[in-house]
């Protein structure tokens, strides 16, 4: 197969920077060469070399001055949300039950499920994430027009079937046996095809009872590599209505961990309202706690201290994600724009090279991927955003005055949006410049 040559300015991530100026956390080039091969990152370096180093044959694209770096990683998201997304709502579980489980019925319908999810990856695309993790509808029809277009376009993505049978419209309901078959069918028709990976996916415990949890539980025993995912902790009324549904808990997150569900791949949306028995639970446990700030700023959950629990004695894994579609933005610059802002109204401060850290190296560790994805390595997968710092007027006006690499991340991340990806790569492959995306119909 050919090789392709990507020449620009290539960042990638080594480690969680320390400060502002921690410049061994990262790789930077100024003038870069990317050679790719079969889906793969064969070498990295300077241009110059890689350049000598390459066949004659090779592709060149030249992507000078732009910035070269690993796809973004969305770390939880909700597939049959996109036409959810900016329903106006006082909270949380009004917002569930008057938009989103309505919405999320209608995926019973394979021929909607499977137009939604051509849209759906191409919003991703076109924002610059390469991966994300979502939560289908609980049909499984859902979950095969997820994968299959996942595969379709040769991407790394995580999703899973949602169980739930209480607590929600009867159109929304499996039961315990019912939603322990399709999940397992899903992880034999889907699991570790392409680049699929199925993740074992109860909504929460406010639609689960007791005996899905225990279906639930004995997944988690029989598949322990799967990741599991869920939420935990994002609205005090959610909580509330948690302890009395489970009234002999010790508190949410002992409901997960008695049921088997508490471990290093298990991904806890918000987790904003934790007590510090729960984050001694889930750093125990290596769980990741994973911050969606617009969704918790659009639906008022409140502001989750990032940086706190990775301060603590004993630190809580983190990743960050867009949450759509509580989550108000495709994007994961605007997420880290929201991030920042959270943090200031915390009294704390989240440089941008820890944004992007997050967004890349921070999301794969978080997945127990970063062997695969999150950086620009030889021998990982050639997952690539092209990011243009002057790519709207204002934008242009401003980088004038630019003179650092961190100034320009942070450039990105509060006025950047999908305009500021020039290219994305998919396995290689020019995925945003391609894109087809049907009329919209009514």
């Amino acid at each position: 197969m050919t090789m392709t040559l990507l020449r620009g300015r290539l960042l990638s991530f080594r480690r969680a920077p320390q400060s502002f100026a921690d410049a061994d956390s990262y790789f930077y080039e100024d003038d870069g060469g990317l050679l790719i091969e079969d889906g793969l990152i064969v070498a990295r370096g300077s241009y110059s070399d890689i350049k000598a180093a390459a066949p004659e044959d090779a592709i060149e694209i030249d992507h000078r001055p732009h910035l070269i770096m690993p796809g973004f990683i969305d770390m939880h998201l909700h597939f049959p949300q996109m036409q959810v997304i900016a329903s106006y709502a006082a909270n949380l579980l009004e917002w569930l039950n008057t938009y989103t489980f309505p919405e999320e019925c209608r995926f019973v319908e394979t021929a909607h499920a499977e137009r939604i999810a051509v849209h759906f990856y191409d919003e991703l695309i076109r924002h610059g994430t390469t991966t994300a993790v979502a939560y289908c509808s609980v049909h499984k029809t859902s979950a095969d027009a997820f994968f299959a277009e996942a595969m379709r376009r040769g991407m790394c993505m995580v999703g899973g079937k949602v169980m739930m049978d209480r607590n929600a419209p009867q159109g929304l309901l499996d039961t315990p046996q019912m939603g322990y078959d399709e999940t397992r069918q899903v992880i034999s028709d889907w699991h570790g095809k392409g680049r699929n990976h199925v993740a074992i996916t109860p909504r929460f415990a406010i639609t689960s009872t007791p005996e899905q949890m225990e279906a639930t539980a004995a997944l988690a025993r029989e598949f322990p590599d799967l990741h599991i995912q869920t939420h935990l902790s994002e609205n005090h009324d959610e909580i509330k209505f948690t302890s009395e549904l489970y009234p002999t808990a010790i508190d949410y997150t002992d409901i997960y961990a008695r049921y088997g569900l508490l471990g290093k791949k298990s991904l806890f949306g918000h987790c904003i309202h934790l007590s510090d028995r729960e984050a001694d639970a889930m750093s125990d446990a290596g769980a990741v706690a994973v911050h969606c700030p617009t969704s918790n700023l659009f639906l008022g959950s409140g502001l989750f201290p990032l940086k706190a629990l990775a301060r603590r004695e004993k630190p809580v894994r983190i990743g960050v994600a867009t949450d759509i579609g509580g989550g108000s933005s495709y994007s994961m610059l605007r997420t880290m724009d929201e991030a920042y802002k959270i943090q200031q109204l915390l009294g704390e401060r989240l440089n941008p090279l820890e944004s992007y850290y997050l967004m890349t190296l921070g999301n794969a560790e978080a997945l127990s991927l970063a062997d695969r994805i999150g950086t620009l390595d030889p021998g990982t997968d050639a997952d690539l955003v092209v990011l243009h710092a002057g790519a709207t007027p204002a934008m242009a006006l401003k980088l004038e005055v630019v003179k650092s690499l961190a100034e320009e991340l942070f450039l990105m991340q509060t006025m950047g949006d999908d305009r500021a990806i020039a290219e994305t790569y998919v396995a290689g492959k020019a995925a945003k410049s391609t894109l087809r995306t049907p009329a919209i119909t009514a």
